[in-house]
């Protein structure tokens, strides 16, 4: 058995290593569809050395198979967002304490004690339907935070235009974490000229607006926000660690998540750094369904680690939380 503490206590890259081979063989062990995939593969524990000899699960098995490493009963299944009539990921969750755990130590890590800040959230795709990971890691965020003022936003927009406004005037931290779409219909209602505040936004139009390219989008929030820069989030369903950008959409992982790129013609070979391919994600969190996941989306890593989104396979389907097509 995994000790689950010591995936949250990794500090080194040698760290990440030994248990990310450790994690490996216990759920080849232990989740049979992820097995069946090694098998159908050939790729089994005496032939994975490396990070890179691992097996990535295609995302697309969380539409149609259930995912598990774990004989726990499920304690929450997590969907992602589809247009009708399309498959939808399911998520099926056995310790919901571990994804808490993941994301307030995540989110401490890039951004320091969440309790030092006021949270609101416009998210209302996302509150309009059941089984959102983002807003139930937001609405535990909220309810942390010390701030009374903290919560989400649906269609009470002008009482969050006036608060967002008072709240920087006071000189509060406030954190505005938003989909695109609802974000631009925002700024297009009300300039403003916050000093004190964090913009993030997490990906999407949701069929509510046409796609943007990213740095089109960033520059268009940064000017109707008045801030220097825009913050992401990176996170899907199938997964219990998000990724954070900063600035320019250049994303960095907590110290128990990786990115990897593979080459788009042939996906069990794991690329160099600073090639563009198919994102594989390493999320150690996700220790009782699978860890290794090859997504549909497409990126570049850096040499130090970070990551940036540049894009996605074609014909793949849009859900799910940065979807911009660069």
């Amino acid at each position: 058995m995994i000790d689950t503490k010591a995936i949250f206590k990794i500090k080194t890259e040698s760290d990440f290593k030994k248990m990310a081979l450790e994690v490996f063989k216990f759920q080849f062990e232990n989740n049979k569809v992820y097995r069946s995939f090694c098998d159908l593969i050939n790729r089994h524990p005496s032939d994975v050395n490396t990070i890179k000899d691992i097996p990535f699960l295609p995302i697309q098995f969380f539409k149609t198979h259930q995912i598990l490493s774990s004989k726990e009963r499920i304690e929450k299944t997590f969907t992602s967002s589809g247009t009708t009539g399309s498959l939808t990921s399911s998520h099926h969750v056995t310790n919901l304490d571990i994804y808490e755990h993941s994301f307030v130590t995540g989110f401490k890590h890039f951004y320091g004690n969440f309790e030092d800040y006021t949270i609101l959230a416009l998210l209302p795709s996302y509150l309009e339907r059941e089984g959102s990971s983002l807003i139930y890691m937001v609405e535990d965020l909220i309810e942390k935070s010390k701030s009374k003022e903290s919560g989400f936003y649906l269609n009470n927009i002008s009482e969050l235009k006036s608060n967002l406004i008072r709240l920087d005037f006071e000189e509060k931290k406030v954190l505005l974490i938003g989909v695109s779409f609802a974000l631009l219909d925002l700024i297009e209602a009300q300039k403003f000229n916050l000093e004190n505040t964090i913009i993030m936004e997490t990906g999407g139009m949701k069929g509510r607006r046409k796609e943007l390219v990213r740095s089109e989008l960033h520059m268009i929030l940064k000017e109707g926000f008045g801030v220097k820069n825009i913050h992401s989030e990176y996170g899907m369903t199938e997964l219990l660690s998000q990724a954070y950008s900063k600035e320019s959409g250049v994303f960095k992982c907590p110290n128990w998540m990786k990115v990897l790129t593979r080459d788009t013609e042939d996906a069990l070979t794991i690329q160099e750094n600073g090639q563009t391919g198919g994102i594989n994600i390493i999320d150690l969190a996700n220790i009782n369904s699978c860890s290794f996941i090859a997504t549909q989306d497409l990126g570049k890593v850096y040499h130090d680690g970070a990551f940036e989104v540049v894009g996605r396979f074609d014909n793949s389907d849009i859900r799910g939380c940065n979807l911009m097509v660069l």
